[in-house]
């Protein structure tokens, strides 16, 4: 067994940055995402070399993934974790009463 197997992926989304230069460059990127399955959901934005995906997943072997597919330099700009359990968050916060 090897030790990713051991590794838990989360819930969560991740915004790298990568050199999207031409329409092929982001077909190319669109079809790798696709066929990550762990990835729910994706967003391309061009203008701005960025990829935003979600999903369950671990973000450096995504990114890994994604920098050896594409060959380019792959950036991770931001890794945002959604609660696994959710209700942990919930419960947490203090209940204010009006009066």
């Amino acid at each position: 067994m090897s030790v990713h197997s051991f590794r838990q992926a989360k819930t969560c989304c991740m915004v790298v940055r990568i050199n999207l230069d031409c329409n092929a460059c982001c077909r190319k990127a669109r079809k790798i995402i696709l066929n990550m399955k762990e990835i729910e959901t994706h967003m391309i934005a061009k203008q701005e070399c960025r990829i935003v995906v979600c999903g369950r997943f671990i973000p450096a072997d995504v990114a890994i993934k994604l920098r050896k597919k594409m060959n380019r330099r792959v950036e991770i700009m931001e890794i945002q974790e959604m609660g696994g359990d959710g209700d942990t968050t919930e419960e947490s916060r203090p209940i204010i009463h009006g009066s």
